[in-house]
C-alpha cells in the first residue's frame, strides 16, 4: 500500500495541473466496414474532454453538442458550413482507403476499423503548444507522426512500409506540423472564448454505496460531476488501497455530467467497515468528498432491474468508436486469423481521414510551406 499523503499529493497536483493550465482540442473519427445499424463514419470533437460537435455519414452534417456553440455561430455563421464539408472529405477520403485496404489484402467479409485521433494541447501559463497525430486499425495501434522529426512511428512491423511512404511526402507532413502547431491551438483558444463559463464550471456528484448481494463487491458510485477529471478510490485507515479494488472510467450521462465507480472487494467481511474510505477529488474543487463505509447506508440491489445505473453517452460518437474497435478485435479473433489482418496502407495513398481541409485564412501560409518544400527538393 502506497501513504494516502503520498499518492494524493501526486493525484491531486495531476488533476489541479490540467485544470489550471492546460486545455485541449482532441477529433476523433472512426470508418468502418461490416457494422450493421451503425454509420460507417462518425467523427466527434472534444475541447477539454467534453463534447462539442458530432458528425456521421447518415446525418451527413456537423451539429453541436454544446449550448454555447450559438454564440459562436453569431460571430462566425460560416463555421458548421465548414466542419461539414472538411468531415465530408474525411468520410470521402476514409471511404476511399478503406476499399482498397481490403482490396489489396482480399478483406471480403468481417468488421473493419480505421481511427484516427489529433489535437493539440495549450498550456495558458506558459504558451506552451503541443500536438498528436496517430492512427489505428482494427483496434490496434498503427502509426504516429513524431512532430520534432516529421517522420512517422510505426507502432508495428506492419506499418513499416506505410511509414516510409508518409516519411517522404514533406509537404504534407509539414503541413500537418503547421495545423497541430498553429491552426489547432488557434481553433482552441477561440473555443475556450465561447465556451469557457460552461467549460470551467464545478459540480459536485452525488456518492452513493452499493452492494449487488453481502457476497458482492462494494461499489462507490459517485455521479452528477462535472468536470470530468476526476478521481475515485478507497482507502483503509487513511492509506490508499490498490489491491482488492477496480476502478471504473468516466462515463458521461445524458444531462452532460459525469459518472464513476470504484469497486472494493473485502477478504474478510468480519474485518471493521469503518476503516473504509471512498474518496473523490474534482478538478477545480479544493475539498475531497470522503464517504465512509458504513453497512446502514449501503444500498442493497439484489434484482436485475436494479443494478447500478449505466450512463447514456451524451455523444454517441464516443460508444461508437469503442463499439466498432471492439467488435472488429472479436470478429478477427473468432475468425482465427492472427494479427497479420493488421496491413500497411498500399503506396500511393495519403493519409487516412485528412482533418485538414483548408481554411482561407491559413491559405497563403499553407501555399508558403509548400513552396519552401519544393524549393528545398530543387536545392
Amino acid at each position: 500500500m502506497v501513504r494516502m499523503t503520498t499518492k494524493l499529493f501526486f493525484a491531486v497536483g495531476w488533476i489541479y495541473g490540467v485544470n489550471a493550465g492546460i486545455h485541449s482540442l482532441t477529433y476523433q473519427a472512426t470508418a468502418s466496414s461490416g457494422v450493421h445499424h451503425f454509420p460507417e463514419y462518425v467523427e466527434v470533437g472534444l475541447v477539454d474532454d467534453v463534447v462539442f460537435i458530432h458528425y456521421d455519414s447518415n446525418s451527413r452534417r456537423v451539429k453541436p453538442k454544446q449550448d454555447w456553440m450559438t454564440r459562436l455561430t453569431d460571430d462566425d455563421p460560416e463555421y458548421f458550413e465548414r466542419e461539414t464539408q472538411r468531415c465530408r472529405n474525411d468520410q470521402w477520403t476514409s471511404k476511399n482507403l478503406m476499399r482498397d485496404i481490403q482490396q489489396r489484402f482480399n478483406l471480403t467479409g468481417g468488421v473493419h476499423t480505421l481511427q484516427v485521433m489529433h489535437g493539440c494541447e495549450w498550456d495558458d501559463e506558459t504558451g506552451e503548444v503541443s500536438g498528436h497525430y496517430r492512427l489505428g486499425y482494427d483496434g490496434e495501434d498503427f502509426t504516429a507522426l513524431d512532430l520534432k522529426t516529421l517522420t512517422w512511428i510505426a507502432e508495428n512491423q506492419l506499418a513499416n512500409i506505410t511509414k516510409h511512404q508518409w516519411d517522404n511526402d514533406e509537404g504534407r507532413n509539414k503541413y500537418l506540423r503547421y495545423y497541430l502547431k498553429t491552426q489547432c491551438p488557434e481553433q482552441l483558444k477561440k473555443l475556450l472564448h465561447y465556451g469557457n463559463s460552461s467549460l470551467l464550471r464545478t459540480e459536485l456528484p452525488s456518492v452513493s454505496l452499493l452492494q449487488k448481494t453481502p457476497s458482492s463487491p462494494i461499489v462507490c458510485h459517485a455521479t452528477g460531476f462535472y468536470p470530468p477529471r476526476a478521481i475515485l478510490f478507497w482507502t483503509k485507515d487513511g492509506e490508499e488501497l490498490l489491491d482488492d479494488v477496480d476502478i471504473g472510467e468516466v462515463l458521461p450521462n445524458p444531462d452532460g455530467t459525469f459518472q464513476m465507480r470504484t469497486e472494493l472487494k473485502l477478504r474478510d467481511p468480519s474485518e471493521a467497515w469503518e476503516r473504509f474510505t471512498c474518496v473523490f477529488y474534482l478538478a477545480g474543487v479544493v475539498e475531497a468528498l470522503h464517504t465512509s463505509l458504513d453497512k446502514e447506508a449501503i444500498l442493497t440491489k439484489r434484482k436485475k432491474d436494479q443494478t447500478i445505473p449505466i450512463a447514456v453517452s451524451v455523444a454517441a460518437l464516443v460508444l461508437l468508436v469503442a463499439a466498432a474497435a471492439v467488435i472488429g478485435v472479436v470478429m478477427r479473433r473468432r475468425a482465427g486469423k492472427s494479427t497479420e489482418t493488421v496491413t500497411n496502407i498500399s503506396e500511393g495513398h495519403t493519409l487516412a481521414l485528412n482533418p485538414l481541409t483548408e481554411d482561407p485564412a491559413h491559405g497563403e501560409s499553407l501555399r508558403n510551406i509548400l513552396k519552401e518544400t519544393r524549393e528545398e527538393k530543387l536545392l
